[in-house]
């Protein structure tokens, strides 16, 4: 998911570059919501994983 995120950001970035901005503004939502929902699976991995010892 992380992965995905920077690939969109990537080409977002390469897309304003050349001029593209209605192309860069799509990519750039959504490696946001890509982004926002790893971190979310990531923190409920992180709470629930934990193990009492």
């Amino acid at each position: 998911m992380l992965h995905w995120s920077l690939v969109f950001l990537v080409i977002a970035i390469i897309a304003a570059i050349l001029g593209f901005g209605g192309i860069a503004g799509t990519a750039v939502g959504i490696a946001k919501i890509l982004f926002f929902v790893f971190l979310v699976i990531w923190l409920i991995a992180f709470i629930g994983g934990r193990r009492a010892v």
